[in-house]
């Protein structure tokens, strides 16, 4: 038997707004411009500023009265004849809108990044591929064995793989020599180590390459084919005796070997891994007063088309509503709602910007004067959005995507919340201190004997700050350092 009951619930959920001005906070400065010109296209009432002043004429209603209404008669059924809302209510797709008025910024205002064009790692190979004189057999496996190599160029897959592939998708019944032959083949080619199943492989097709008549090149290899674990791991005293050799002469070898590139895959794919990064705000000193300013790409001129305004009050004052007239306002509506609502986020967006790094700024003021780490005053999330008085997600957003540029470099907003340290005094230090302290003390150690944890924490202490060496070895590993052992040198 079904029962019909009545019950309240309160639930707290986000608006459509809330929502647009969260996606758009989380936008770095990089993609904004590829935002906005999104919604330009995707909505007609939304209008910039600056290519609707070079869009227009200098009189926008020259053969009208300025005392006149901005709707005669006869300018309502051009305007109706002009706009066939049809055309956006009987279609979901309405990009085409951008094809028109929104073809492309000024060319002097245009100030896009110049992208390298550049054969990729594959097609450098293929390229080597083609200039061999091989059967149609011999060159189908090579297609094979390049198509498998990884984007290190290492071949990872087992020979037995590479037959099945060629079977099912090449129509060719390899035999396991017939696939490594051609395998040293491609081992041949640029970069040199490409086409190696192990790192050990990688080196030695490299050294092979070299002078063979070398004795450094010889004992390289002797090292890197028989005693490769100790050469990672360090154990020079181990090296000298089993190649009966002395300091000096390992040293040569081993800057030999270092010299070696250990992912031949990445060589041809460097310039394109370059990461361009545009400042979201820019602080500049003027004899010790700070100044904050945000780049102006963050602040476009938009505004709610005011043919899409004088549209609707036409359609909406008009005597008598049929369904295609009610569609018609409804269509127009929505559209001149979504523009407000855009341009209220921009707004919103540009003043959270602002009013969270200036209290970043303000907080951290001594450090911005003197690009000092050490007067870095310990920071959380939770310190900035009680100054500015919003949610902790809401800073968190702003510092892990935004930039800020100052006279001594370019950081990411989050580099500069820190946790707190006591010292032996009391007194409160950003652990950015003391990473500070253990990288110079790191780059000043003797390389033949390197500090190991356990002597960082006690020079540390002597300092006055004590922590353990389990927190030494965190801050160690957060800063991209190796342990001693592997920073030894000869």
């Amino acid at each position: 038997m079904l029962k019909q009951t009545l019950q309240q619930k309160l639930l707290q959920k986000l608006s459509p707004q809330q929502i647009q001005f969260i996606k758009l906070l989380q936008v770095p400065t990089v993609s904004l411009d590829a935002r906005i010109k999104e919604e330009l296209e995707e909505n007609p009432a939304l209008e910039d500023i600056s290519l609707a002043n070079m869009n227009d004429p200098v009189e926008e209603y020259p053969d009208k009265d300025p005392d006149e209404d901005s709707f005669s008669d006869e300018d309502q059924s051009a305007e109706l004849d002009e706009f066939n809302v049809d055309d956006y209510l009987q279609t979901d797709d309405i990009n085409d809108y951008g094809s028109g008025q929104y073809n492309g910024d000024d060319e002097e205002d245009r100030k896009e990044i110049p992208i390298a064009i550049q054969n990729s790692f594959f097609e450098n190979l293929q390229q080597q591929l083609d200039l061999l004189a091989l059967s149609d057999r011999d060159f189908l496996i090579g297609q094979q064995i390049i198509g498998s190599l990884d984007d290190d160029g290492y071949l990872r897959r087992p020979i037995s793989s590479l037959i099945d592939d060629l079977a099912f998708s090449q129509n060719v019944i390899a035999e396991e020599q017939e696939v490594e032959d051609m395998l040293k083949i491609i081992q041949e080619f640029d970069p040199p180590g490409i086409g190696a199943r192990s790192l050990q492989e990688c080196l030695l097709i490299q050294l092979r390459k070299k002078d063979q008549e070398s004795p450094v090149i010889k004992k390289a290899m002797a090292i890197v084919e028989n005693y490769l674990d100790e050469f990672t791991k360090k154990h020079y005293d181990k090296l000298e005796r089993a190649l009966n050799i002395n300091s000096d002469e390992l040293k040569e070898i081993v800057n030999e070997i270092l010299k070696l590139n250990p992912k031949p895959g990445d060589s041809g794919a460097v310039a394109g891994k370059q990461l361009h990064i545009i400042p979201d705000f820019h602080v500049t000193n003027s004899d010790g007063v700070l100044h904050l300013t945000l780049n102006a790409r963050n602040a476009p001129e938009l505004r709610v088309s005011r043919s899409y305004q004088e549209m609707f009050d036409h359609y909406d004052k008009a005597a008598q509503k049929d369904k295609k007239m009610k569609e018609a306002v409804q269509f127009v509506k929505q559209k001149l709602d979504s523009a407000k609502w855009f341009i209220d986020a921009i707004k919103q967006r540009q003043q959270t910007l602002l009013k969270t790094m200036n209290a970043i700024m303000n907080y951290q003021y001594e450090y911005f004067l003197t690009a000092d780490e050490r007067k870095l005053k310990p920071m959380i999330l939770k310190d900035i959005a009680d100054r500015i008085d919003m949610d902790i997600s809401t800073v968190s957003r702003v510092a892990n995507s935004k930039y800020v540029q100052t006279e001594f470099g370019t950081f990411l907003l989050k580099s500069f919340f820190s946790e707190a340290i006591q010292t032996d005094t009391g007194e409160e230090v950003s652990n950015k201190e003391v990473k500070k302290i253990l990288e110079e003390c790191i780059s000043n150690e003797n390389k033949r004997k390197p500090l190991a944890d356990e002597k960082l924490t006690e020079i540390l202490k002597e300092k006055g700050y004590t922590i353990a060496r389990r927190t030494v070895a965190k801050y160690r590993e957060a800063m991209g350092i190796p342990v001693a052992r592997l920073r030894k040198q000869l």
